[in-house]
């Protein structure tokens, strides 16, 4: 095997039909107490009603208290089940068999995802030996287990599909995606297809890490109508959706809220075409009714024009704007104003979701400037200066939210700061960040276009990380108070991460190395989780990744050498222009 040299694009083998399903077999007649073992390993990853066939591997008193929809253990593969003690009396009554793998996530009640670096998972499985039904015989039986399910990340792939509950941002009016997981079929415990059991889980609320950041509008309490288990649309598209008696005296704009929630929810599921909602009361009488044409109002990139094109800093400093076809890019072309000009060179830019203005640092990273792209005008005096000696330490490349506010890092060893400047134009304020600690700074951020989520770019030491944080808002008389707290690593199988970009609500584009691996771009989650069908082509040297946030467009990047390239649907990278950095979609 080479151990240099460039990354070449090579075919890998198919990972596996996501659409293959496991029966559960029951348990023969005088299994050994290995075998009832691999057995259950086996019927927990199959979609049997209730879990039945798996709970006859059980003892009744631990098949009662058995609860398998509590949570989910994810290994990087099956778990394995090791030799019980061979030294135990043969005669005894019980063994013990230990489990063992490597955890890299779990998947609470509330169907959230949350990844943890690789880890050692060590458990076990005590089988006893019990009468058998015709209270003659002796048969072995599992009486201590793991909680809730433990599944290989490939059952839990094939049986689980990631989709986006939707609430409203605290206090406004547009909607945040908060990813959980559901069962690809029918779910075994609550016997509800993807359609009810994404319903349900909207209206159980919030994962707890977005819970304070968010606000339902279905009041507290709100369930299903009892007793439903399916969903269908009918002729005309329209999903109706029976709710329980605490619905019924919802009005008018929050019953519109309320099915905007619902309407954005069931948009992820590719499953079902829905275009418009009807909400019923617990007496079977309508609601409100709402289509997908009137939720687009609640959108939180609402304000971002039909078609985005990509923006980069050409080799001058200058603001380039690529106008992307479907196939083909045309030439870049200067946008208005003095970063276009170069009378303000830049080496890092954002452009704000309307394509109006843009931010830029200028090039000894010292001074951040926002000026308009739409219109000529004079340089404008910096909103932000950097007091750091060295370049490299000054500030990192800004962003947009979909507020309008601008976000910037500096990196000042001596006084590392987050900031957020409202509307691109007030005072900076100073985010509060009690995890930025002495050793610890800010490489590079991203803000959503909801404005409640960052991603950023966090070093330690020697390791940069990929983390998640809640923005926090509150208004204390005049000053406005913005944290960003409760950071989440979003990808933490990678040893170090280079660059990420936003790609739609809750999806990120990463460029970073595994341990021991290649620089590698990929699809994430913001809750940490992925596929292996979410790895781009091959990409050399990569320092910076654009994605856009709808589809279609193409995923822009700077690649070293190559300058900057740009990667359409079904295609390869294709090289664009050969001298410049800073790739950047709106946001």
């Amino acid at each position: 095997m080479p151990d240099s040299g460039d990354v070449q694009v090579v075919k890998g083998q198919n990972p596996g039909d996501s659409q293959v399903r496991v029966y559960a077999v029951a348990p023969r007649e005088n299994a050994a107490p290995g075998e009832i073992v691999d057995g259950f390993l086996e019927a927990m990853t199959s979609d049997d009603p209730g879990f039945a066939t798996a709970r006859k591997y059980l003892t009744e008193q631990a098949a009662e208290s058995w609860k398998p929809e509590q949570s989910i253990t994810v290994l990087t593969t099956a778990p394995n089940r090791e030799q019980s003690d061979r030294n135990s009396d043969p005669d005894d009554q019980d063994r013990i068999y230990p489990l063992s793998g490597r955890k890299i996530a779990t998947v609470d009640a509330r169907h959230a995802y949350q990844p943890v670096s690789p880890a050692a998972y060590v458990q076990s499985i005590r089988v006893v030996q019990q009468t058998a039904a015709d209270g003659k015989s002796k048969e072995w039986r599992i009486d201590s287990l793991p909680s809730g399910l433990v599944l290989g990340e490939a059952d839990f792939l094939r049986n689980y599909r990631s989709v986006n509950k939707y609430y409203f941002a605290s206090g406004e009016d547009w909607v945040v995606a908060d990813p959980v997981y559901i069962r690809q079929r029918q779910d075994p415990v609550t016997r509800m297809d993807p359609v009810t059991q994404t319903v349900k889980a909207l209206l159980e609320g919030p994962t707890n890490w977005l819970k304070s950041a968010v606000d339902s509008q279905f009041p507290s309490g709100t369930e299903l109508k009892a007793g439903v288990t399916s969903l269908t649309t009918d002729d005309q598209s329209t999903l109706k959706v029976p709710l329980n008696a605490k619905a019924n005296q919802a009005g008018g704009e929050a019953c519109r809220r309320m099915a905007a929630q619902l309407l954005f929810t069931l948009g992820d599921l590719t499953s079902v075409r829905v275009e418009q909602v009807e909400l019923l009361k617990s007496t079977g009488d309508p609601l409100c009714r709402l289509g997908k044409g009137q939720a687009a109002e609640f959108a939180a990139d609402h304000g971002t024009v039909p078609k985005e094109n990509p923006y980069f800093v050409d080799a001058h400093g200058k603001l380039m704007k690529l106008e992307v076809g479907d196939e083909e890019t045309d030439d870049p072309a200067e946008v208005p104003g003095p970063f276009g000009r170069g009378t303000t060179p830049l080496q890092s830019v954002a452009v704000d979701r309307g394509e109006t203005r843009a931010a830029g640092v200028g090039t000894n990273g010292r001074d951040l400037f926002v000026s308009s792209i739409t219109t000529e005008q004079d340089p404008l005096p910096a909103v932000l200066t950097s007091k750091a000696a060295r370049p490299a330490d000054r500030l990192s490349a800004p962003s947009w939210d979909g507020r309008g506010d601008l976000w910037v890092a500096d990196r000042d060893p001596a006084e590392p700061h987050l900031w957020m400047v409202p509307d691109g134009s007030g005072d900076p304020v100073e985010v509060r960040t009690p995890w930025l600690t002495d050793d610890t700074r800010v490489e590079a951020l991203r803000v959503s276009a909801d404005g409640v989520r960052i991603a950023l770019l966090v070093t330690q030491g020697e390791r940069t990380t990929l983390q998640i944080g809640r923005v926090e808002r509150q208004t204390t008389g005049a000053e406005p108070t913005v944290s960003v707290v409760d950071l989440q690593p979003a990808a933490p199988r990678m040893e170090s991460v280079t660059a990420v970009s936003w790609a739609g609500p809750s999806r990120l584009v990463v460029v970073g190395k595994e341990a021991g691996g290649v620089q590698q771009i990929r699809y994430l989650q913001t809750d940490g989780s992925t596929s292996a069908s979410a790895v781009l082509p091959g990409l050399n040297g990569v320092t910076s990744v654009a994605a856009p946030n709808g589809d279609g467009a193409p995923v822009v990047a700077d690649s070293g050498n190559d300058g900057i390239v740009r990667l359409a649907p079904g295609t390869n990278w294709q090289p664009v222009v050969k001298a410049g950095g800073s790739p950047v979609y709106p946001g």
